[in-house]
């Protein structure tokens, strides 16, 4: 069919935009109260820019195409996170903490489940200039707010740090072929499999305490258990100390932690997180910080952030009536113009009846009309044609 559409993409009708569009306000406004500014990326960018930092995952999931000017390899953004990236460190040039959001359409080769779309709406935040776990701290509470402020009651913040594995494989002199392969087995929780990849690792210190990351989840009582099987090795301590300080600062959030939730070996440099909520079965929201990824544009800055798809989010979301609207006769009357304009003011939406109209009035959400009555033009019932 000519109208339809490809697998995985979808119109957004007027009363679902409708939602993205007051939730999408909603929570630019929170995090503009908060000093996030505002920014809007291109749609498309030189190839090298959208991935650069990010890993082949993410190459995987962008659409290339040549640039028909410079003969360059563009490509149409799968991921705002590194165009931010780019405006923090080249455009805006800030010495200190610069806070900036986001909100677009990004388009993915691929989609990350049977249920989810190839075109996402991403919406996020990112923290930049600050390297202290201050920021992370921010960033955590601004998305348990964003889900708050959507109405989505947050059910489980997974917490993790990818640093814990990088230390030990460091300890137990993976190569990088081998360390991306133990990463995604750790991310699969493939123990059998993770088992015969570091079978031949000679060190037996390093070897037992990756195998013990899939089996070091709970809540904060199990950083205890982590510090007890882990080596005593300045960066795994150091990881620790700071998962356990996210525990304190965050103490009122339903915090939960898995050492062997990896994500982001290209990407993440600490800690990563993701929140659970709303009956979605899979993450609403993804983060963590990446301070590595701002070196690839040649200027070194901590950062830290997340992101999540506006669509999904709104999915979790009762169905609401949409405020109705007002039928306004088309007349030529000062009165009656001077009480349309009132009410569009006052936000209501009205209508001009446009004469020659074969459908319903109801079908465009008249719930209500203008009429005069004693001379003045007043709010009624509206009862049909």
């Amino acid at each position: 069919m000519r109208w339809g559409l490809p697998d995985f993409i979808q119109d957004a009708l007027p009363d679902e935009a409708a939602r993205l569009e007051e939730l999408r306000r909603r929570l630019l406004d929170a995090f503009r109260a908060r000093g996030y500014q505002l920014v809007i990326p291109p749609l498309i960018e030189y190839l090298d820019a959208l991935t650069t930092g990010a890993g082949q995952d993410l190459k995987l999931c962008t659409y290339q195409l040549v640039d028909q000017l410079s003969g360059r390899a563009m490509g149409v953004r799968a991921d705002m996170t590194p165009q931010v990236t780019r405006i923090d460190s080249h455009l805006l040039n800030r010495a200190g903490v610069s806070r900036l959001c986001y909100c677009g359409s990004v388009l993915r080769t691929r989609p990350s489940s049977l249920t989810a779309t190839r075109e996402p709406l991403q919406l996020g935040a990112e923290l930049y200039g600050h390297a202290g776990l201050e920021a992370d701290v921010e960033v955590l509470r601004l998305l348990a707010e964003a889900l708050r402020l959507a109405d989505v009651p947050l059910m489980r913040l997974d917490i993790s740090h990818v640093g814990l594995f990088h230390a030990l494989a460091d300890s137990a002199g993976l190569d990088d072929v081998a360390r991306f392969d133990a990463f995604s087995l750790l991310q699969a929780k493939d123990i059998p499999g993770l088992r015969a990849l570091l079978a031949d690792v000679k060190d037996c210190v390093a070897r037992k305490a990756i195998l013990a990351l899939p089996e070091l989840y709970g809540g904060a009582e199990m950083l205890d258990a982590a510090r007890a099987r882990l080596p005593q090795m300045p960066q795994v301590s150091a990881a620790l100390d700071e998962l356990c300080q996210i525990a304190l600062e965050l103490a009122d959030l339903p915090l939960s932690f898995d050492l062997a939730d990896m994500r982001g070996y290209h990407y993440h440099s600490g800690l990563v997180f993701a929140a659970y909520g709303g009956g979605a079965p899979s993450a609403l929201a993804m983060g963590g910080r990446y301070d590595c990824v701002a070196e690839n544009f040649g200027r070194a800055r901590a950062a830290t952030g997340f992101s999540l798809d506006l669509r999904e989010l709104a999915r979790c979301l009762p169905v609401a009536a949409l405020p109705g609207a007002i039928l306004a006769p088309l007349e030529r009357d000062q009165a009656l113009q001077i009480e349309i304009t009132k009410l569009r003011a006052a936000g209501e939406t009205v209508i001009d009846a446009l004469p020659g109209h074969e459908g319903t009035w109801e079908e465009l959400g008249c719930d209500r009309q203008l009429v005069k009555r004693d001379g003045r033009w007043v709010v009624a019932a509206f009862h049909g044609e």
